[in-house]
């Protein structure tokens, strides 16, 4: 791979400039394509932007950019898309700094922004060499997400149509799933949940499944499973609650979609399990109404001065085995567990050693 390093004036990099958002960003006199297949969206805040002025105003030297020579002789930006974005739109008087657009500047001001020379090393290689080369680099700018990175390397229709579905701001993935995920969408959240979860179901790795369909038309399979998996769960709990925020979703779906659910029945049990005292997590309310693991619902467990009252009232020996410990050595068991309707109080408290206490839990 050949790799040369250019002094090239903000001057040029801006010519031709033109943002159509997530549509595509290009540059230098239309010749350099700024937000290639595998680049991420604009994620740089006002703050890290205007540093970015602030840096080539004083003429401070800025990190190195790179970018790769296409087979059509035209360039596409490897790494330096948050600060060419930067400087181009302050140019394109797109935003201001302290109330200052670009022409409020004097006639001085603006050449020394324009006349900034820009370090950028441009390659010449295969592609192959030139996504090694970006993976490698990655750690100079701003860290690219573990989704991204797999974008930058399975590049295709496949991923060109995913992204449609699921990596654009207000995409239908957002707008049918934005209540039950976390993340964005331009972050690569929304797609890596909906491969995890596809993934999940054929028992394969996100890359696997990527360099499987990377040269398929289109990503319809794993839109319509996305979509499979947003409809059970709104038939499922057709009640909202912020709650239901963040649940590994597509877990559930993989297991339980086939069984044969009550709504109606599920939405008596959460009220019931919210007003249970002894219920800390309405999240893992829903998580347990599907498997049935008493864990997800963080029951309350008993606190010290109970757990110092019964070791008293014991004299400090284990109410299974009958030998004494001291308290550091026991645990507050629960005699009648909450399932079968223990509460905890008290008169439902035992020190158990901590033998005897997962003995009895089958720990």
């Amino acid at each position: 791979m050949k790799i040369e390093l250019h002094e090239i004036a903000i001057r040029e990099v801006a010519n031709g400039y033109v943002d159509s958002a997530e549509n595509g960003v290009v540059a230098f006199g239309g010749k350099l394509d700024v937000r290639p297949a595998y680049q991420r969206e604009f994620i740089y805040n006002d703050k890290k932007r205007d540093a970015v002025i602030d840096t080539v105003r004083k003429g401070f030297p800025l990190n190195v950019m790179y970018w790769v020579k296409t087979d059509s002789g035209d360039f596409e930006m490897l790494d330096g898309q948050q600060r060419t974005i930067s400087i181009c739109s302050y140019i394109n008087k797109d935003y201001s700094i302290n109330y200052q657009y670009f022409h409020n500047l004097t006639q001085e001001e603006q050449d020394q922004i324009l006349d900034y020379p820009l370090m950028i090393y441009i390659c010449e290689g295969s592609k192959k060499e030139q996504l090694d080369w970006f993976e490698t680099i990655n750690i100079a700018g701003e860290k690219l997400f573990d989704q991204e990175l797999r974008n930058a390397i399975y590049t295709g229709e496949w991923l060109t149509d995913a992204k449609k579905f699921f990596s654009k701001s207000g995409c239908p993935a957002y707008a049918i799933g934005s209540k039950l995920l976390t993340g964005t969408p331009i972050r690569q959240d929304y797609l890596e949940k909906a491969l995890f979860w596809i993934c999940d179901r054929e028992q394969i790795d996100i890359r696997e499944y990527m360099g499987k369909h990377q040269h398929d038309t289109n990503a319809n399979e794993l839109w319509l499973y996305y979509q499979s998996v947003i409809n059970w769960v709104n038939v499922l709990f057709p009640n909202y609650r912020k709650e239901m925020k963040g649940i590994d979703w597509g877990y559930y779906y993989n297991r339980y979609h086939n069984n044969s659910f009550d709504s109606k029945k599920l939405e008596k049990r959460i009220l019931e399990l919210i007003e249970d005292d002894d219920v800390t997590s309405v999240k893992g309310i829903y998580e347990y109404l599907l498997d049935g693991e008493e864990k997800h619902l963080s029951l309350r467990q008993f606190d010290t001065k109970a757990r110092r009252a019964k070791y008293e009232e014991q004299k400090g020996f284990c109410a299974m085995c009958g030998k004494h410990f001291e308290i550091e050595e026991m645990e507050a068991d629960h005699i009648d567990p909450w399932h079968d309707g223990g509460r905890t109080e008290l008169s439902n408290c035992q020190m158990l050693c901590k033998h005897c206490n997962r003995i009895k839990s089958g720990k």
